[in-house]
């Protein structure tokens, strides 16, 4: 659920890649790769990809770091010039090298340590012409404190191009996990949004996707339990699994069994995915669900936004054990036992009206919390219900989920929206 960004930078990008308004952390969006080199920024959205190259302009913190060493440069030699240099006060001069060394690159830090060294020998020298212990003493510290400083920013920028380089392999992983959406599939308009609860992420347990078929249009979207690379890998196999059934396979517990069977090859037994599959007719009027586990998707319709609860809910992904049918032996060739039958959950059936919209979406969402314990109230989300085109919604909606939290997510949060195209 992307982006190595700079703080603050800002520039042309495709539409999930747009942020909110100024005040709110930056919106991170699965569905973006970014490729980046020399401050260009690719995105992809919705099957549309955009390539522009983006100016890295500072945030008004990096703006204040980059001035804070001529600013002591200047103050300090102002105060020598008003009140002498007696009281010790060109030591200070090293301050100015250090502040250098914690913003900016190694040519600044190297025309901060200069004139530093320039103006120390100056202020020691302009009165008499001479130079007595301190004045030494101030010269070596700040000469000092300038080369610290030159190798810091030198070891900084190494580590910086080195971990370009790491984001660079985890876009082309995001590319192959978490691949660009279909913009709109016979009768329904989609999008997608992802929200990192992880500074800079690209990839993480939360999955999508949407398969085009010739009998209508398939789509999952999950989270995996757990967090770091090992969810990142049970993610793939869902994924994997799903891409390999779905555009052949129009009964969802099918490719719900499918997942199971190639999941029980990979999880523990304290490993589970939750999960809704879904199908839209070719027209969009029906989309049948299958829910195993996941937050129950959001209809939008006349009557407003309500959640839809499956009349028979499925356990999570991974748990087939529990979930056998009656009559069918397992795994082990033991008939299953009384009161197993239907864990695995039964398709709901939506009928869907024209305008109307569905919006699935991860814990990450319908669990954000404000600093006061609140959750987001998603249902009573007055963006859902406002008309406009799926991106726009998607946008306003990681707006408000920011907004209500105040700062970084505590969970990884994804969001996919279908609309039946209006008549």
């Amino acid at each position: 659920m992307p982006q190595a960004c700079p703080t603050g930078a800002w520039g042309c990008e495709a539409v999930p890649g747009k942020h909110p308004e100024q005040g709110v952390p930056p919106v991170k969006v699965a569905a973006s790769v970014v490729r980046r080199s020399a401050g260009w920024r690719g995105s992809v959205t919705a099957g549309r990809r955009g390539i522009c190259q983006e100016p890295v302009i500072w945030s008004r913190t990096q703006v204040a770091l980059g001035a804070l060493p001529f600013l002591v440069l200047a103050t300090v030699g102002l105060i020598d010039l008003q009140v002498g240099h007696n009281i010790g006060l060109l030591a200070l001069l090293s301050l100015g090298p250090a502040f250098a060394a914690v913003v900016g690159g190694l040519a600044r830090m190297i025309i901060v340590s200069c004139l530093a060294l320039a103006l120390c020998l100056f202020l020691a020298t302009y009165k008499d012409f001479s130079i007595d212990v301190d004045d030494q003493l101030a010269f070596v510290t700040v000469l000092g404190v300038s080369v610290a400083g030159v190798i810091a920013s030198t070891l900084r920028q190494r580590q910086e191009r080195e971990l370009a380089g790491v984001r660079t392999v985890a876009a082309a992983a995001q590319e192959v996990l978490l691949r660009p959406v279909p913009a709109e599939l016979g009768g329904v308009r989609i999008a997608v949004r992802y929200i990192s609860a992880t500074s800079r992420a690209t990839i993480c347990g939360d999955l999508y996707e949407v398969i085009a078929a010739a009998d209508g249009t398939r789509l999952i979207i999950g989270d995996v339990q757990g967090k770091g690379l090992e969810a990142v890998k049970m993610a793939s196999t869902v994924l994997g699994a799903f891409r390999e059934v779905a555009p052949d396979t129009p009964d969802l517990a099918v490719i719900a069994a499918r997942i199971e069977a190639t999941l029980a090859r990979e999880l523990t037994d304290e490993q589970f995915v939750t999960a809704i599959l879904a199908q839209a007719s070719t027209d969009g009027s029906k989309v049948e669900l299958l829910n195993r586990g996941h937050p129950p998707p959001l209809l939008v319709d006349s009557a407003g936004p309500r959640l839809l609860e499956a009349a028979e809910g499925g356990l999570p992904l991974g748990l087939a054990q529990f979930a056998a049918v009656p009559g069918q032996a397992d795994q082990t060739g033991q008939a299953d036992q009384p009161g197993q039958a239907g864990l695995a959950g039964r398709a709901t059936v939506i009928e869907v009206g024209p305008g109307d919209r569905m919006l699935f979406y991860t814990d990450g969402v319908s669990e954000a919390r404000n600093r006061s314990g609140e959750f987001f109230p998603l249902a009573q989300c007055r963006t859902l219900s406002e008309a406009g085109d799926p991106d726009q919604i998607l946008d306003d909606l990681s707006a408000d989920v920011l907004r209500h939290v105040g700062h970084a997510l505590d969970d990884d949060a994804a969001m996919l929206l279908i609309c039946r195209e209006p008549a």
